[in-house]
């Protein structure tokens, strides 16, 4: 199981020992040193195409003439390749139904066999999608390749730094903190669930339950039985909706992820984000779901928006935190020749004690954006305005977090897509009495020079003529021109409760 990994993105790392337990299955004994597995499919562990595993497996050394080694740990990366292929630059379609309209998919490969890179391999895999109608290959694979060349570098990096321990306090003792390190998370675990049982009132073997909507009434439904004797917990999300044609669905591992994450954040001890976190836990997630779709749905959103739902359902039935803003709020913009991928944060929830933070990213990721000096620099536009959406964070005893204000304006024809939630009317709730967050808005503002002769007559009208924004919803593709500019509301986080200056509104408005 996981031992320890770096605190961030979990909605990566999380879903990783799920990654490693079908490779291990899939090449049995057929792993050698100086071997290197990549693999980014849902079905195999992974979350969404553009997150790409990279696993190098760390043997024991050659003993007594022996030529048997035995794999004593697993070390992997995942990273988020920019672009891997598929419908839209970026590799984020929003109105993908399939998962090879979403790029390169692959299910297990030696990128690197007895040591040697197998660069023609993942060049073929990562072509591949061309060959689908309205497809497009990796756009930009010199880049794939050292991003990968990357990943392999910081597992090797991972294999010196194992190998310096067992050195140093011999392997047995290695082995023996790595399962010490997980004991101690499932006792923390255990510690809390009982903590909160009695807390909540709740009886020896009591349930808590919540429930939220995706954007398109797609219900997202939890009931956690807590047996206090035992100590230990079910999370069962029966009744939640089924698999959907669009991208918003979530391979179990995502689930996972957002279990796992959530429980370290209930333990108030300070442990490792490992798997022992799950040890006193069981998951049932209903097959053909949103939570778990059959092979060849389309997935790219429930990496980056589903999760976020999945996360603010179980922190509800926790009693833990208001919503946050929802989702990561991804934005892509390309051509043939290049894309762009970036999320951009929004409000977090409030708490019992604690004031939302505006303009984060919050919960499944924490990434950072790119800074707009660099952004200008390398790719052809220029950012209008980037702050604090004031006001949008839900009322109450403790306000949630504004949301931000981005509009980017394009200095080329390109395509640009978002895909997004909390843009209807499931808004980021509040908790005990507190607002919500207001909605995320999408808006598009055509440059008017670009409507000269569709029934206007006058440049200098089109000048002095106030050009109206227009709502692309929360999921959109369009071919924008020079001069037209994108501009992202994202939502606030919701409130908790009730304001001492009279009852809390519906959302935003402190």
């Amino acid at each position: 199981g996981l031992v320890a990994n770096a605190p961030h993105v979990p909605v990566h790392l999380g879903a990783m020992s799920e990654t490693i337990k079908w490779q291990l299955n899939h090449w049995q004994n057929n792993l050698k040193d100086g071997d290197v597995v990549c693999t980014n499919h849902p079905s195999a562990g992974g979350s969404h195409l553009p997150d790409i595993t990279v696993i190098t497996p760390v043997f024991s050394a050659v003993e007594n003439n022996s030529e048997t080694q035995k794999i004593l740990f697993f070390v992997a990366s995942r990273a988020h390749h920019a672009d891997v292929g598929g419908k839209t630059p970026g590799s984020m379609p929003p109105f993908s139904t399939r998962l090879n309209e979403e790029g390169a998919a692959i299910l297990s490969l030696k990128l690197v066999e007895h040591g040697t890179f197998q660069e023609q391999l993942i060049r073929d895999l990562l072509n591949a999608p061309s060959s689908i109608p309205g497809c497009s290959g990796a756009r930009r694979i010199a880049d794939n390749l050292s991003d990968l060349k990357a990943q392999i570098a910081a597992n090797q990096k991972g294999i010196h730094l194992l190998r310096e321990l067992v050195e140093t306090y011999t392997l047995p003792i290695v082995h023996a903190y790595m399962y010490h390190v997980q004991r101690n998370a499932a006792e923390a675990v255990r510690n809390m669930l009982c903590h909160l049982s009695l807390k909540y009132g709740l009886d020896e073997v009591g349930t808590l339950s919540a429930h939220d909507f995706m954007d398109d009434g797609t219900m997202i439904n939890l009931s956690v039985a807590i047996d206090r004797k035992e100590r230990k917990c079910t999370f069962d999300f029966s009744g939640s909706g089924a698999q959907v044609e669009g991208n918003w669905n979530a391979p179990k591992a995502i689930t996972m992820a957002a279990v796992i994450y959530c429980l370290r954040c209930l333990v108030d001890d300070e442990i490792p984000l490992n798997q022992g976190c799950l040890e006193p836990v069981s998951v049932i997630i209903p097959k053909h779901s949103i939570l778990d779709p059959d092979d060849g749905y389309a997935v790219v959103g429930g990496n980056v928006m589903t999760s976020q739902r999945i996360t603010d359902v179980i922190f509800r039935a926790f009693r833990s935190v208001a919503a946050s803003q929802g989702c990561m709020n991804n934005l892509t913009f390309g051509n043939e020749s290049f894309g762009m991928y970036e999320t951009i944060g929004g409000g977090c929830g409030a708490g019992p004690s604690w004031n939302g933070t505006s303009g984060i990213q919050v919960h499944m990721t924490n990434t950072r954006i790119t800074d707009v000096e660099i952004l200008e620099r390398r790719y052809p536009v220029i950012v209008r305005e980037f702050g604090i959406r004031h006001g949008s964070g839900g009322s109450g005893m403790f306000t949630g977090g504004d949301g931000l204000v981005r509009s980017i304006e394009f200095r080329s024809p390109m395509v640009v897509s978002i895909c997004s939630e909390r843009r209807g009317r499931y808004l980021p709730f509040g908790m005990n009495g507190g607002g919500c967050g207001a909605a995320g808005k999408n808006l598009l503002t055509r440059n008017s020079r670009n409507h000269i002769g569709h029934g206007r007559k006058h440049e200098s009208e089109l000048d002095q003529e106030n050009i109206t924004a227009v709502d692309i919803g929360g999921k959109s593709s369009v071919q924008v021109q020079a001069g037209d500019k994108i501009t992202i509301l994202t939502p606030g986080g919701g409130g908790w409760g009730i304001a001492q200056s009279g009852s809390a509104e519906d959302y935003g408005g402190r």
